[in-house]
C-alpha cells in the first residue's frame, strides 16, 4: 500500500501546518492508503541544562508536553474521522538523549500505549558548552558541533555512535523500531570546505550500525526531506546506505517528513525509481 511513514503537524513549532486535517486530504488525493502521524516528541525536562547554542532551536524543537493529551484527542479523531478513506497511524518522532534515558523511558510508559507507530531520531549531538542542533543551520553545526570536535569526520563519528546508541539503549516496551534520517549528519556536507565523505572508519561503523538494526529487527525512515535541502540534496540516508540496508533485508519506510501542506508525497516518484 501506498504509504508515508513520517509527518508533522500544527503541533510543531518549527513547521508551518494549519490543520492536520487538510495534510491527511491531501494524502487520500494523492493515493496515499496509510498515514502516519509522528510529530515530535516534547523534550526531556532538564534539558534545558545541557542546552547551548541559538536558544531558537530549543523553543521550537518539539511539542510541549502540555500540548500531548490534546495532540491525541485531535490525531484520534481524525483517524476516526477518515477511518474509510485511510490507515492512520499516530505516535511520535522520539529524540534520543542519553542523560535523559529514564524520562524518556517514564514518557514512553506513560503516552506509549496509545502510539501504533513511531521514529527513533537524533537531532542533537554533544559539542561546545552542551547538546547542538545538527540540522538548524549549517553555521550552528559547524560551530557548536564539528568545528569543536576538530572535523567533520569526527562529529560524523559521534552522530553514528549516538545513533547506535539510541539502538541499544532500553527505552522500555513502547519504543519506536523504526529509526529516523540516519544520514541527517550530512545535511550540510556541500557547504563545507573539508572534505565530508566516509573514512574507513565510519564507514565501517555504519556497518555496525545496519548490522545492528538487522539483528533487532529495527527498519528505517527513506526520508525524502533531503533532495529538497540546499547543501544535500538526497535522500535520507544516501544511495550506499540504502543498498546496504537491502542487501540485509532491512524494511525501508518512506517519509515525506512533512512540516507542510506543500510537502506531502514529497519525492515519493524519485524513490519509487530509486528503488
Amino acid at each position: 500500500m501506498k504509504r508515508d511513514g513520517h509527518t508533522h503537524t500544527e503541533f510543531c513549532p518549527h513547521g508551518k501546518v494549519e490543520d492536520t486535517e487538510l495534510l491527511i486530504q491531501r494524502a487520500i488525493s494523492l493515493g496515499f492508503k496509510e498515514y502516519s502521524i509522528t510529530e515530535h516528541a516534547p523534550l526531556p525536562t532538564g534539558i534545558e541544562k545541557l542546552a547551548a547554542g541559538d536558544s531558537v532551536v530549543w523553543t521550537t524543537a518539539s511539542m510541549a508536553l502540555n500540548d500531548v493529551d490534546n495532540y491525541f484527542k485531535r490525531m484520534n479523531e481524525l483517524r476516526k474521522k477518515y477511518a474509510s478513506d485511510i490507515i492512520i497511524h499516530i505516535g511520535f518522532e522520539l529524540d534520543y538523549f542519553s542523560a535523559f534515558e529514564g524520562w524518556t523511558r517514564d514518557f514512553l510508559a506513560e503516552y506509549g500505549p496509545q502510539t501504533d507507530d513511531g521514529i527513533l531520531s537524533v537531532h542533537f549531538l554533544e559539542g561546545k558548552d552542551g547538546l547542538h542542533g545538527i540540522d538548524y543551520s549549517f553555521e550552528e553545526y559547524k560551530s557548536g558541533v564539528v568545528d569543536y570536535l576538530g572535523s567533520f569526520e569526527k562529529a560524523q563519528n559521534r552522530y553514528y555512535q549516538t545513533v547506535l546508541a539510541s539502538l541499544e539503549a532500553n527505552l522500555g516496551p513502547f519504543k519506536p523500531i523504526r529509526l529516523g534520517h540516519i544520514s541527517l549528519c550530512q545535511k550540510f556536507e556541500q557547504l563545507f570546505d573539508e572534505a565530508t565523505d566516509y573514512s574507513p572508519e565510519n564507514t565501517a561503523l555504519v556497518h555496525t550500525l545496519l548490522t545492528r538494526i538487522q539483528q533487532e529487527k529495527y527498519s528505517l525512515d527513506l526520508n525524502t526531506a533531503g533532495f529538497y535541502k540546499q547543501g544535500y540534496q538526497q535522500s535520507y540516508p544516501q544511495v550506499w546506505i540504502t543498498k546496504k540496508a537491502l542487501e540485509l533485508g532491512i524494511p525501508l519506510v518512506y517519509g515525506s517528513d512533512t512540516h507542510s501542506l506543500t510537502d506531502i508525497g514529497q519525492g515519493y516518484e524519485k524513490i519509487q525509481k530509486y528503488l
